[in-house]
């Protein structure tokens, strides 16, 4: 399996898995969903719904891979969505932390574009 497949496989199987955890534990009235597109490289976990008051929208994880790398442009896990991807063996230096400012990212174990 060539690099981006792989990379493809890995997010699909981390969000897949985070999915699956959360949504028993959701709220009725609150869905979590998954969006992969593979043609863009987009990959996204997300809920959508209402409480009695209040629109639920939210993104909790966004990835998408750029330049042969795993951007990760939004991450709300309590752990990181890059330790789930080391612990695949994502190596390190094709994982940018995209909700850093460029300058921050250079401070980082990861990649910074």
């Amino acid at each position: 399996m060539d690099k981006i497949a792989h990379y493809r496989s890995t997010i699909k199987k981390v969000l897949t898995e985070y999915h699956q955890l959360f949504s028993q534990s959701s709220p009725h009235n609150v869905e979590m969903l998954l969006a992969f597109d593979e043609e863009r490289d987009q990959y996204l976990w997300f809920q959508v719904g209402w409480t009695s008051e209040e629109r639920i929208k939210g993104i909790s994880v966004h990835i998408r891979i750029k330049n042969d790398k795993i951007y990760i442009e939004e991450d709300w896990t309590e752990e990181g969505i890059a330790n789930e991807l080391l612990r695949e063996g994502v190596p390190k230096e094709d994982i940018v932390l995209a909700f850093y400012d460029p300058e921050t990212r250079k401070h980082t174990d990861f990649a910074c574009a």
